[in-house]
């Protein structure tokens, strides 16, 4: 089953436990889980949950991958899926699928290892192909650190390309200040 409507509400109160001036923001959220069924199905509109993974790696680098459908270079991540048993697995499956880099290679920062460091509030646009009007996809983003240095291993139907960025180089401007307010020593 994928995450409950009520660990999602629970990690959302944590996350704006830290960031209280940012709870209009993720009034999508609060709708869909209080309207939607499944909050987490990729059909569930007008917003749904998506998770991505900021993985930063031993230089304070930030892990971003070209996604195909956007073209854009983002955080890895996507939809939950029904086996994803919470949100941060959620992340952890998409950055194994999208990069190869198994679960086991990276460590959450201390403190993030159930609070992610970033909700985002974004929106697609309509796909007609898909059958899917414009939505929003309210993206929780969970900070990893990349345990030792490693290649990587492209899903090429997903993803094209991947860059290492400064924190300030990262592509999110939310995560960039973020990322940007972490005490040193948090960030290992």
């Amino acid at each position: 089953m994928p995450p409950s409507p009520d660990h999602i509400r629970a990690t959302a109160k944590a996350y704006l436990g830290r960031h209280p001036g940012e709870r209009q923001l993720l009034e999508p959220l609060f709708t869909a889980l209080a309207d939607a069924l499944d909050p987490t199905h990729r059909k569930t509109f007008p917003a749904h949950v998506t998770c991505s993974a900021i993985v930063l790696d031993d230089a304070d680098r930030v892990l971003h991958i070209r996604h195909n459908a956007t073209g854009k270079f983002l955080a890895p991540g996507g939809h939950i899926e029904q086996g994803d048993q919470d949100l941060v697995h959620a992340a952890l499956r998409e950055l194994s699928e999208e990069t190869g880099i198994p679960s086991d290679a990276v460590v959450p920062l201390r403190g993030f290892e159930t609070v992610p460091l970033d909700i985002d509030v974004h929106e697609i646009d309509a796909n007609p192909a898909k059958g899917e009007p414009g939505h929003q996809h309210v993206d929780f983003r969970f900070v990893f650190r990349l345990k030792a240095q490693r290649s990587l291993t492209l899903k090429t139907e997903e993803v094209s390309g991947y860059e290492w960025r400064s924190f300030q180089g990262a592509a999110s401007p939310t995560v960039r200040a973020k990322l940007a307010l972490l005490p040193r020593p948090a960030r290992s």
